[in-house]
């Protein structure tokens, strides 16, 4: 995922873009080593104003919090298994598990065009699902898409915008995959074919201090200016601020509330905004309108919502209801399990402690009520295959 931001530009920022200035200005041929350069003093740079936090970790021999992987496991103690396991002792005391059908609860079936749109959440393990699609294209034979890198990632657009994306995905020949991080496009309303929508989501709360940490890694900055030589570098401070200070001090960009609109590049606060879409109604932040409009869009539209802490079901239920795409998914994962999880891993993130993610976390009230829909929905898709392993 690579967002440009736009956190003040301090004084030895200007002096780099200074420094690129004047190198343009003698050398106006933009050659490999010009690029080199600026490549490595841009990691100098950023490496110098995140190492105070990097030793301060070492110091204190803190063992870095690690990001949830693409693995099936989980930080929270609640393995998959007993949460699968759970919702099967709740449907067998409401007497719904003998009524569930795989068929109904397969929008697959909806489609119109063997084309999967995967129009991913940012930060819930999406980079690592790309590649996985990427090997499951050459394995699966069909077409893999993706955007291009953006100097401004815009995920909300106008309808006019909104459907000239729909017809591009739509001019893709068939059997295709098409990923892009955007909010739900309902093809329909533009009279287009109805495509197999996927995603993913994650721990509200987790993903947010997951893509927190992600904009102040120092390789993203690298790339960043790599691709966009013009864009700003951000400000030291900004850069080595932690999660925990960022909240209990009550910074602006640390502060979740109800009913809040922010626009600018886009609200990534919260997962369900990719879910509900691009009206007016999506974008304050925790509101039950939203809330239930993604939830319609989950329910109506998606073949199959993934969960990064319950990988196992996920590519289990992907297998079986789209598997014309996603045949033998779980086989390319767990033999390439080492080289998959270490794909977007953040080595600069800390700990946080439970007592600021439980702050955090009365304030997103409703992302963690469409999180545990979505998981609750993969879990039913799940128990409806009967399939002998899932009932232990």
């Amino acid at each position: 995922m690579r967002l440009a931001l736009d956190p003040t530009v301090v004084s030895k920022g200007k002096a780099f873009d200074g420094f690129f200035r004047y190198r343009r200005m003698y050398f106006p041929k933009r050659t490999s080593e010009l690029v080199a350069l600026m490549a490595i003093s841009t990691t100098l740079f950023l490496f110098l104003h995140t190492r105070d936090l990097h030793s301060k970790l070492k110091e204190m021999e803190v063992k870095l919090q690690p990001d949830v992987s693409l693995s099936g496991h989980q930080t929270s103690g609640e393995s998959q298994f007993s949460a699968v396991s759970i919702m099967m002792r709740q449907l067998k005391d409401s007497g719904e598990i003998e009524n569930l059908n795989a068929q109904a609860l397969n929008n697959t079936r909806k489609a119109e065009k063997e084309l999967v749109f995967f129009n991913r959440v940012p930060k819930v393990g999406s980079q690592t699902f790309m590649e996985l699609l990427r090997h499951l294209a050459m394995k699966n034979d069909f077409g893999f898409h993706r955007d291009h890198i953006q100097r401004v990632e815009t995920i909300r657009l106008a309808p006019a915008e909104q459907l000239g994306l729909a017809a591009m995905i739509n001019s893709y020949s068939t059997p295709s995959v098409y990923v892009k991080h955007i909010c739900f496009i309902n093809f329909t309303q533009y009279s287009l074919p109805e495509p197999i929508y996927v995603n993913l989501v994650r721990d509200p709360v987790e993903r947010v201090i997951s893509w927190y940490y992600y904009v102040r890694a120092p390789w993203y900055y690298v790339e960043r200016k790599q691709a966009f030589p013009d864009i700003p570098l951000p400000d030291p401070l900004w850069l080595k601020k932690d999660f925990e200070t960022c909240v209990l001090r009550g910074d602006r960009e640390c502060q979740y509330i109800e009913g809040e609109t922010r626009e600018g590049i886009g609200d990534h606060r919260r997962q369900s905004l990719f879910f509900c879409g691009h009206g007016d109604a999506c974008t304050p932040f925790n509101t039950v309108g939203a809330l239930q409009r993604a939830k319609r869009a989950v329910e109506r539209h998606y073949a199959v919502v993934g969960v990064l802490e319950d990988l196992n079901s996920t590519l289990t239920v992907l297998e079986h209801y789209i598997p014309r795409f996603f045949r033998g998914a779980s086989k390319i994962y767990n033999e390439e399990l080492e080289r998959f999880r270490k794909i977007n891993r953040n080595n600069f993130k800390p700990p946080v402690s439970e007592e600021v993610k439980d702050i955090v976390r009365r304030n997103f009230t409703r992302e963690v009520e469409f999180y545990h829909f979505c998981r609750q929905r993969l879990h039913r898709q799940l128990l409806a295959l009967k399939l002998p392993e899932t009932y232990r």
